[in-house]
């Protein structure tokens, strides 16, 4: 009888209903907050990118605080929001493009499988798509590979899901 095999994968996902709630919760506060009164001030989303909108770079700067503060408090790391330069925008207002990062791109994902390799754990690591699969025997080198990825700062938050054993 063969070895048993276990593996899991490395993603990065975001919980769209989240981000989601945490604008809606944005856009409430924009429009009820006295230093935005008479404000061009304004968060749109076309579900894949968030525009955000506003008289000048200090009110802007406002704004992504809002955001941030309420994509923290729905338990979504800011992390994956990646924003874009501040432009000039129609009618005297400057705005800023906010992307949402899913999945791992393909440069960070050869970063992980180096790291993995480099840490000489007895696993194998493959790339999949916009994730890392890790398999290996001993269920032990996988946690010590979710113990190395955690300790390592990433520039997007990662998760460890589908754990299995065949």
């Amino acid at each position: 009888m063969a070895a048993k095999e276990n593996s899991f994968d490395i993603v990065s996902e975001v919980n769209m209903q989240e981000i989601d709630n945490a604008l809606n919760q944005a856009k409430r506060e924009i429009e009820t907050r006295f230093d935005f009164k008479d404000s061009k001030s304004e968060i749109k989303f076309d579900g894949e990118i968030i525009t955000l909108v506003s008289d000048d770079d200090f009110k802007l700067r406002n704004v992504v605080d809002i955001l941030e503060s309420k994509v923290i408090k729905r338990g979504v790391d800011i992390r994956t929001l990646k924003y874009g330069k501040i432009e000039p925008a129609a009618g005297d207002t400057v705005k800023q493009s906010v992307n949402i990062q899913q999945g791992i791109q393909s440069d960070l994902a050869k970063d992980i499988v180096k790291e993995i390799k480099k840490s000489k754990i007895k696993v194998q690591a493959s790339i999949q798509g916009d994730k890392v699969r890790v398999t290996g025997k001993n269920r032990d080198d996988l946690q010590a590979v979710i113990q190395l990825l955690k300790e390592k700062e990433y520039d997007i938050p990662l998760q460890f899901t589908n754990y299995r054993s065949t």
